[in-house]
């Protein structure tokens, strides 16, 4: 007997709209990735010859998204500079965590007030995807179900999850729910960083400062509103130094 509390039906709508507004995480301080991250932060480090918050404001773009709430906390000025200087085509406004740095939960909370659409995109800055047939957002955004879900994350098999060393994140049901893998165990998807959201999930009692957004996600999957969808391109996880030549070199390769 499944566990959910509820069926779901998921499926795709090609005519659904990207949300216009994406809050993009750029606050971390890049810890696995030192020693490149010492005089500057993991959102600008290079891949293929791009800065990787770059990349990932080119795929917003690309997408039809219109404006990106950034967040910034460690080195915050060289993001903002970057931001100003070499950004073009798309409006940004910043989250600023300067004085403490709020984790993604607490990130996200702080940055609600500049967030103008529900739902919402939230990117991390730090992976690298590449678009299957239908583009990436376009395709989450047409898995949206806004009377079922709060929360729709991307998800990758972890056997495609390239220069990622987990075990997995999450099992999804049939019809797209999702649970927790278990703590020692294997789990067949890999969350990508990359979800849409609608600000129900920030309804309710929630830790002031800092928190992780697992709380939000755990609170919408013992509703039965935390969902998944399968990403149909490559996505590299590019958390560590050496992930930038794995990355390159699959990149050269396709």
């Amino acid at each position: 007997m499944s566990r959910y509390k509820k069926p779901l039906a998921l499926r795709p709508d090609p005519g659904a709209a990207v949300p216009k507004t994406a809050m993009v995480m750029a606050a971390g301080l890049g810890k696995r990735m030192r020693p490149l991250t010492a005089t500057r932060p993991k959102p600008l480090i290079e891949v293929a010859g791009k800065p990787l918050l770059d990349h990932t404001l080119d795929r917003l773009r690309a997408a039809g998204v219109r404006k990106a709430v950034v967040n910034v906390h460690y080195l915050a000025g060289a993001i903002e500079g970057h931001l100003k200087n070499r950004v073009e085509g798309i409006e940004i406004t910043i989250s600023d965590e300067r004085d403490v740095l709020l984790e993604t939960g607490g990130g996200l909370v702080r940055a609600l007030p500049q967030i103008d659409a529900d739902p919402f995109l939230v990117v991390n800055s730090d992976n690298l995807w590449i678009d299957g047939p239908i583009d990436t957002l376009k395709l989450l955004a047409s898995f949206w179900d806004d009377a079922k879900m709060d929360a729709l994350l991307l998800l990758v098999p972890l056997a495609r999850a390239h220069c990622h060393a987990g075990r997995g994140d999450f099992h999804m049901s049939a019809v797209g729910q999702l649970r927790r893998r278990k703590p020692k165990g294997v789990a067949p998807f890999v969350y990508t960083g990359i979800q849409m959201v609608s600000k129900r999930l920030f309804e309710g009692a929630l830790p002031e400062g800092a928190f992780s957004t697992n709380l939000l996600w755990d609170r919408a999957i013992e509703a039965g509103r935390c969902c998944g969808a399968v990403h149909q391109g490559l996505w590299f996880d590019v958390g560590r130094p050496e992930s930038i030549r794995q990355a390159e070199e699959m990149l050269r390769e396709g």
